[in-house]
């Protein structure tokens, strides 16, 4: 097989999205069985960029699944919300369906935050192993509206001063639920369940990539609520310097949805802005997502992530649905468990 000048396969175009962060590839089926210099090829660009998108691929829920297993053993794909029927590892994830219209409807349905930041996070780190790469795909989109932005998590270190580099090294934060969305009065059906999953978790403020040996912040204002060696004074002001630093729009990339669209991206490395500003079109954003499973977090200085509460987070998917076997991944029919409205 002939490689470009990346040392690809020579039908394998990647091109940078941002100046940090994120590319685009072409030349790639993801519907595919991807052969190993294909899927070696896909990897390094994960690993260079962190954050890959492919137009127009229109996976199934089988092809999805198997697609993500490439990566490593998957996980839970959510803490409590079921997974979609004959399919344990794919999450649906719907916005617009009766979505309040008017901004004071709006105002008092969804979560409001103490701040403009809230939205931002890195999937699940109020567990011991958050996932450690996400697979989404784009099944039915809105006529404007509805971008996802990423933050590059280890730009951000690099671009800290060495003196606060020097320090985040050294430093724990604890990551629970509930943190940067704080529900409009009492609390709903879906607040309670994120309490009572008991997910709670030290994790190091930088966290070392094991494939690159590259060094990323650690910390998110949806799920981080403190830092452990400070007092709660410092504690709140480091987290607003990081926070405000890791969302700088220069660290970021930000992805235009379209039918078909599958991004793929590094949770240990990047954090991400999930849109609210098609909500009140009245028109449904249908997407769907699957995890590959993640380790415990290891700092600078060798401590790792702990549990405070909760079991490891891959731990909960039953060892028959890791199987690479799955009967719901052999449908022979690409368009047998297409959703409705795909």
């Amino acid at each position: 097989m002939s490689q470009n000048a990346h040392g690809n396969p020579a039908d394998i175009q990647v091109s940078p999205a941002s100046g940090y962060v994120g590319a685009h590839v072409r030349g790639v089926r993801l519907g595919d069985s991807l052969d190993e210099p294909t899927f070696t090829a896909v990897r390094r660009a994960l690993d260079r960029y962190r954050v890959l998108f492919f137009r127009r691929q229109f996976l199934t829920h089988a092809q999805q699944t198997r697609l993500a297993r490439r990566f490593g053993p998957l996980a839970p794909p959510h803490p409590w919300q079921p997974p979609a029927p004959d399919h344990p590892f794919v999450h649906r994830l719907i916005t617009g369906a009766g979505t309040p219209r008017t901004p004071e409807e709006r105002h008092r349905a969804r979560w409001r935050s103490p701040g403009f930041l809230s939205g931002w996070h890195a999937d699940i780190t109020a567990a011991v192993d958050p996932p450690s790469l996400c697979v989404l795909r784009a099944e039915r989109v809105t006529s404007r509206g509805g971008d996802t932005t990423w933050a590059d998590l280890v730009t951000a270190y690099e671009q800290l001063s060495a003196p606060l580099r020097r320090l985040v090294d050294e430093l724990t934060a604890e990551h629970r639920y509930l943190v940067g969305y704080v529900p409009f009065g009492v609390l709903d059906t879906a607040a309670r369940t994120a309490l009572d999953a008991g997910l709670v978790a030290h994790h190091p403020v930088v966290r070392v990539l094991p494939e690159s040996g590259l060094r990323a912040l650690f910390v998110n204002p949806a799920f981080t609520s403190h830092i452990n060696e400070l007092t709660p004074p410092e504690s709140r002001y480091v987290l607003d310097l990081l926070f405000a630093h890791l969302t700088r729009p220069e660290f970021g990339v930000r992805h235009h949805w379209e039918a078909g669209d599958v991004a793929i991206w590094d949770n240990r490395a990047t954090a991400h802005l999930a849109p609210e500003d098609h909500e009140h079109l009245g028109e449904e954003r249908e997407m769907y997502r699957v995890f590959v499973a993640g380790s415990p977090a290891v700092g600078p200085d060798g401590r790792t992530s702990a549990a405070l509460s909760g079991e490891r987070y891959q731990t909960a998917v039953p060892p028959e649905h890791q199987a690479a076997d799955d009967p719901a991944e052999q449908a022979p029919d690409a368009s047998a468990d297409r959703p409705a409205g795909g």
